[in-house]
């Protein structure tokens, strides 16, 4: 993807003026809005490739915006930047469609690490075809699993998760395996692997409280089940 335009959103210039930079270093288009507001409006009239979103701020916040953009089939990646540091806040926005989540005071060199990286694995020419595993079938150019009981749409970092997991069936991963795969970062966050991973069993497991496929080995990490009958 070249020169990908990227939006920034936060009611703090201070904040929105350093991830520009950044970005602009980067070789990264920005247009920046300073409310939810502004940020419709610019994704209505031009083409977005991920967003930048903050949670607190007045005319239309972060979550209205994230609602707005689900319910408009608007299906741009969005990082959620934001001083929330609570783990129900990320579990709720990550529910509502955020494909991310970096609590402020925040690395800028991280961040744009983490913005190529979400980038890279949503570009769908970067992406091959089909991958088979038991009655799971995933399809990466769109991002979705099916299954006989239906079609179920992922966000790109969950795809990622569990393409890492259906390509190695019954192989045990580490949550530091995991995690260096899926965000291409050395830094590691055993909490950010707990939520997606909780996240996904949600959307293919019957029962997520006793899951069937992703299966967790206690001590070590996670597997996806290699019988599935």
């Amino acid at each position: 993807m070249e020169n990908p335009h990227v939006l920034v959103v936060d009611n703090e210039a201070e904040i929105r003026r350093l991830v520009h930079h950044h970005l602009t270093n980067a070789q990264i288009h920005v247009s920046e809005a300073e409310s939810g507001r502004d940020a419709i409006s610019i994704m209505e009239h031009y083409t977005v490739d991920l967003i930048v979103l903050d949670l607190m701020m007045e005319n239309v916040n972060g979550r209205e915006t994230l609602q707005y953009m689900r319910s408009h089939q608007l299906d741009i990646p969005v990082i959620i930047l934001s001083a929330r540091h609570m783990e129900k806040d990320k579990i709720e926005t990550l529910n509502l469609g955020a494909d991310d989540y970096v609590t402020k005071p925040f690395s800028p060199g991280e961040l744009v690490a983490r913005i190529k990286a979400l980038l890279r694995r949503y570009n769908p020419a970067l992406r091959g075809n089909r991958i088979s595993c038991g009655e799971f079938v995933y399809d990466r150019t769109v991002c979705q699993v099916e299954k006989p009981t239906g079609i179920i749409r992922l966000s790109p970092i969950e795809g990622i998760l569990l393409e890492l997991l259906i390509r190695q069936p019954g192989k045990v991963f580490t949550k530091e395996e995991i995690f260096k795969y899926v965000w291409k970062l050395e830094r590691y966050d055993a909490n950010s692997v707990n939520v997606y991973i909780n996240l996904l069993r949600k959307k293919i497991e019957e029962d997520p409280a006793n899951p069937r496929y992703i299966q967790t080995i206690r001590g070590v990490g996670y597997r996806f089940a290699q019988e599935t009958a």
